[in-house]
This record gives structure tokens, sequence and C-alpha cells, in this order.
């Protein structure tokens, strides 16, 4: 199919503020952990509940979302997300229950599907050269990024002046701005004339029958426990774990004067590390075999974290793994998707990794939630920390046996 030779086209700039604003808002939950269950009277596992809930029915509604992107259309599909994800926060913002905020995560988290990864990578990998394909969506991958280092902070300054049911208005009118760039966002022909002849049930068929595709899905499990609870947890972990912040330090002399304050930048460091490490991910992706890459991903994951929770928990070490943590991240979403992309073709990778990110995301849910459910019964976070390292050393081997030998028609 006819393909643009250049990288930088407006399907992929579009696409990374999509991803940008979708991120920025999911990535500032964690900043809201303590406002709200200190309002209520809620415990931690309340509200951690509702984020567990968004990240699970953000599973759910990846491949869902993907279908409908395949089968009526790419923008269509993100109106719909942008729709229910601002939905969501509005209904959220007026609620005064614990129940009440898990009954509308389901619609924060299908709306943050119809804006994610699972639709934005599929069209920006049709809208690329073979040649720009794995930098393409390791670029759109790090625009997620530049959106989780900018919603923690935001959210923190919001916070500062405005209460948190007005923050959460504030970041649905941000969502909803969303749909005025779609109409320079224009899909290309969706795959090769031999991926068009074949239908979802082959394809699909094809994956399922693949040892491959099944280690893929079972290694994203970790990818996606570790992001879930160290997004939702972290900011209030730093806040009540770490050693204090003392005058004179260059963190006090930058305005860093509290664990609070840390724990928002902590995340935002993440993010910042990770613009360069998606980055590299996706040049490296070009140049050796994804599968070697995700495990040396997942590797370096566990022994950040492992030493991170061995050692005392101070200002310097929080920044420390913020940045390492960060620099592997998302390092997983390009590699994992470009994949898919090589290993079954264009015509249906929007649903194919749509499948493979519910495993991604069942893994968040058990994050979020055993990080509040086990907080509330031991006191801390040690346990469920070390729960992840275990699974990240498990992800790390699982990676190793994947052939990489393409089933689909080149595209």
């Amino acid at each position: 199919m006819p393909q643009p030779t250049r990288m930088l086209n407006p399907i992929l700039i579009v696409g990374c503020i999509i991803i940008t604003v979708s991120f920025a808002v999911r990535a500032s939950f964690g900043v809201f952990q303590i406002p709200i269950a200190s309002e209520f009277g809620w415990l931690r596992t309340d509200f951690s509940l509702a984020i567990a809930i968004q990240n699970l029915a953000w599973g759910i509604g990846q491949p869902i979302f993907a279908a409908i992107a395949e089968k009526v259309g790419d923008r269509k599909a993100i109106i719909l997300g942008a729709l229910t994800y601002a939905a969501g926060m509005v209904l959220s913002a007026w609620s005064v229950t614990p129940l009440e905020h898990q009954v509308y995560a389901w619609l924060v988290g299908f709306g943050i599907a119809g804006t994610g990864f699972g639709v934005v990578l599929a069209v920006v990998g049709r809208a690329s050269s073979d040649e720009n394909r794995s930098m393409s969506l390791a670029v759109v991958t790090a625009a997620g990024s530049f959106g989780q280092v900018l919603g923690a902070p935001t959210a923190e300054w919001l916070l500062s002046f405005l209460p948190w049911q007005q923050v959460f208005v504030v970041f649905a009118a941000a969502i909803l701005a969303l749909v005025l760039t779609l109409p320079f966002m224009r899909s290309p022909q969706p795959a090769s004339k031999a991926e068009l002849q074949e239908s979802m049930g082959e394809i699909l068929g094809k994956a399922f029958r693949d040892p491959s595709y099944a280690l893929i899905f079972i290694g994203f499990f970790s990818c996606g426990y570790q992001l879930g609870f160290i997004t939702a947890h972290f900011p209030a972990f730093v806040t009540e774990m770490c050693g204090p912040i003392e005058p004179g330090s260059v963190l006090y002399s930058i305005g860093i004067t509290s664990t609070s304050a840390l724990g928002a930048v902590s995340i935002s460091l993440i993010g910042l590390a990770n613009i360069a490490g998606t980055l590299l991910a996706g040049w490296a992706g070009n140049h050796f075999p994804k599968k070697y890459l995700l495990a040396s991903v997942y590797a370096g994951r566990t022994l950040a974290a492992a030493l991170f929770i061995v050692f005392p928990i101070t200002p310097l070490s929080v920044i420390t793994f913020s940045l390492v943590m960060g620099s592997l991240w998302l390092a997983t979403v390009p590699l994992t998707s470009g994949l898919v992309a090589h290993l079954y073709g264009l015509r249906y990778m929007g649903t194919l990794y749509g499948i493979i990110f519910f495993s991604h995301q069942v893994g968040s849910f058990l994050g979020v939630w055993l990080g509040g459910r086990m907080y509330d019964q031991y006191g801390d976070y040690a346990l469920v920390w070390w729960i992840g390292v275990a699974i990240g050393a498990f992800s790390a081997i699982v990676h190793l046996p994947i052939r990489e030998n393409r089933l689909a028609a080149p595209a």
C-alpha cells in the first residue's frame, strides 16, 4: 500500500496530542488518592478500587474500541471515547460514595481505551512506512510520557486553589477539546491487498494458535501490574514512607518542600525519563530482536524495584528510582505493538494489540487494588511491591522463547 515516506505527518502529530491529553488525565489519579479519601473518611482501598476498576475497564474496552475503529472508522471511535471519558470524569466529580466512584470508573476506563494506545497506535502504524514504523510508535508512546509529565503536577497545582471536584471538570473539558483535532486525522488505507482478503476471524485464529502470541499476552501482565501500582500509589507511598526533605537541600531550594510535592514530581520524572527511554526503544526495535529488548526491559525494572525497596527510602533514592524506572516505563509499548504488527500484519493490529493489552490491564487492576488492600491490612506497601518484583522477573523469562517469524501476509 502507498505509505508516507516522511515520519512526521499530520496523523502522527494529532495522535501525539490525543495521547498526551488522555494520559495526562489518567496519570493524575494517584494525586487525588489522599484528598478524596481524607474528605470522606474512606479507607485507602475504597478509592484504590475505583482506580483499579478504571484500569480493568480500560483493558476490556481496548479491543472493543480497536474493533470499532477498524469497522466504522478511527475518528468515530475516538469521538465516542472522548465523550465517554468526559462523562465519567464529570459524574465522578459529584460522587460522594465509594460505590459511585467505582461505577463511574467504568466510564473513565472505557474513555481511556477510546482515546488511548489501542486506537491511536494502529492509526499511526498504518500511516508509517516500514522503516519508520517502530520509531513512529515510539514517538506516540513518548507523547503519553509527556502527558504523564504534565498530569500529576497540573493536578497538584489545580488542587492548590480548586476543590478536586472542579479539577475533574477541568480535565473533562480538556478531553472534549480533543475532538477539535480529529479533522486532521485522516486514516490511510488500512492494510495491503493480501491482508484485506483475510477476515478478523482468520487473523485472530492465527494469533490464538501461535504460542508466541500467548507468551506476549502473559508477559504484558507484569507491565500493567507495576505501572498500575506505581501510578496509583507511588505519590502516597512517597508522601508517607520517604524521609524528610531538609531545608537548604537542592529540592527545598527549588520549591519541593514536602514529600507530598515530591510524590507528584516523581510521577513527572518517570514520564520525563520515559520520553528518552521510549524513543531509544523505538530505535532499538528497528535494529535488534524485540523479544530480547522486552526481556531486558523487564529485567531492568525488576532490579530497580528490588534495590529501591531494600535500601532506605530518601528523597535522593526516590528521584533516582523515578529516573531509572521511567527510562523503562513505556519502553514495552512500541516494542510489544511493533512485534504484534510484525507477526500478524497491520489490518487488525489494533484488535490484536488490544487483546494483549487486556492482560496488561488485568495486571494493572491487581496492582492498584492490592496496593490499597494490603496497605489497609498491613500499614505499608512492602508485600505488594515484592510481588511486583517477582512477576517482573517472570516476564523477563517469558519473552525469551517468542519466535519473531511473521505469520500474516506482508504489508
